[in-house]
């Protein structure tokens, strides 16, 4: 397909499409856009930064009849940030259009988000805690609503929210059209697709991985106290603009970012202990380019979107493999391409060997001692050693000399 031009779109929406810079779909856009137009079920499995909010955010809006206020869409999603992304780009679509989208997340005043749903809304994005809120005070009625979107599905049940999800497609009619998308597709999401998607077209575009092309991976063996020095000497090095750097905790997070800053870096942060304010505030520094480096908790290994991240680096190696595979998809979006860079101590050894074993692109190692087996058995498929923040700090040695191993 040579662009968007080929599927039947509403003048405005083909103007708010174009103005938003969008020449060419992407496989699940070419894929999913013109079975969503014609009113039926879908789900799509596409890896992060495939481009799967333009995908229903197109056929969403243009379901929409504005000169009904009532609520027509909804779109749920797990986390505030990526509620707030999918909907800036339901507004990007729909600029030209009269379409009002309004977006519901805990962490913002209610009285904000009612004050939006009274001036009127077509579209609702929100995340499913808020929305029952809604739903449950009668600010929320959802029986005229015709489109439903389930955005990163296999999250929101990771998460816990699939009795959530329920009461709210509860409260829509049974004849509305559905669309499901998610990065993986376990069982839960296929036990809730037969409940909620009936007979839906299914399209598997990629796995959750970035492609060998787009995305180089590389790993450090490294203990704890030597961490914050190859991060630095990576950045430095590297020369990186734009670089996430993940944490597994919140103090850990809070930290970093400090002692980055007592070295005159351009860095701001987010985690859970954040307002929604500060958070918006943070993202918003990072996307301007006002802010170099963000060091972040997994709150932000879904639902940033930010055009061009040079480099993801992970400080500390998740415990969950598949954590790994959304944290690295923040860089190399959307056919653009990117670097990331895995810090392994000893107590980590266990967690990456898992994650090594998943890769289908290769994660190489940074420098030549990288690649040398250690000789205790920390490479084993056993299950994670227990979390000991710190573990390994008062261990000696000297970081590696900085030579990239090819």
């Amino acid at each position: 397909m040579s662009g968007f031009e080929a599927f039947p779109l509403h003048p405005a929406i083909r103007k708010g499409v174009a103005s938003s810079g969008y020449v060419r779909p992407f496989p699940i856009q070419a894929q999913a856009i013109g079975p969503l137009l014609e009113g039926r079920n879908f789900i799509g499995q596409a890896k992060a930064g495939s481009g799967k909010t333009l995908a229903f955010g197109i056929p969403v809006v243009q379901a929409v009849d504005p000169s009904v206020a009532r609520v027509q869409a909804l779109v749920l999603a797990p986390t505030r940030e990526l509620a707030v992304q999918i909907t800036l780009e339901l507004q990007k679509i729909g600029s030209y259009t009269t379409v009002r989208v309004v977006t519901i997340y805990g962490g913002q005043s209610m009285n904000v988000q009612l004050d939006a749903l009274r001036r009127g809304a077509h579209i609702v994005v929100g995340t499913p805690g808020r929305t029952i809120d809604h739903i449950k005070r009668g600010t929320l009625r959802l029986d005229s609503v015709k489109f439903v979107v389930l955005d990163e599905a296999d999250v929101m049940l990771d998460m816990g929210f699939i009795e959530d999800v329920d009461f709210i497609l509860d409260k829509t009619p049974n004849a509305r059209q559905t669309a499901l998308f998610s990065a993986t597709m376990p069982r839960s999401i296929v036990q809730l697709s037969q409940r909620y998607v009936p007979d839906p077209i299914r399209v598997m575009v990629d796995e959750n991985e970035p492609s060998a092309e787009t995305l180089e991976q590389f790993y450090a063996r490294t203990e704890r106290d030597q961490k914050l020095q190859l991060l630095l000497d990576i950045l430095e090095k590297e020369n990186r603009k734009s670089a996430v750097v993940f944490c597994r905790t919140r103090y850990g997070t809070i930290r970093l970012a400090r002692e980055l800053e007592r070295r005159f870096l351009s860095v701001v942060s987010l985690h859970g202990d954040l307002s929604q304010n500060q958070r918006d505030h943070s993202m918003g520094l990072f996307r301007a380019g006002k802010a170099d480096v963000l060091v972040a908790t997994d709150v932000a290994s879904r639902g940033i979107d930010v055009r061009q991240v040079d480099c993801v680096i992970n400080y500390d190696v998740p415990e969950d493999p598949t954590v790994y595979f959304h944290r690295v998809g923040r860089t190399a979006r959307a056919g653009d391409v990117g670097r990331s860079y895995t810090f392994v101590s000893s107590d980590e050894e266990g967690d990456f060997a898992r994650i090594a074993a998943l890769a289908k692109a290769p994660i190489n190692p940074l420098r030549e001692e990288d690649a040398r087996k250690r000789s205790r058995p920390a490479l084993s498929s056993k299950g994670p050693r227990p979390w000991r923040h710190g573990r390994g700090e008062k261990q000696r040695g000297r970081p590696g000399r900085w030579r990239r191993y090819h």
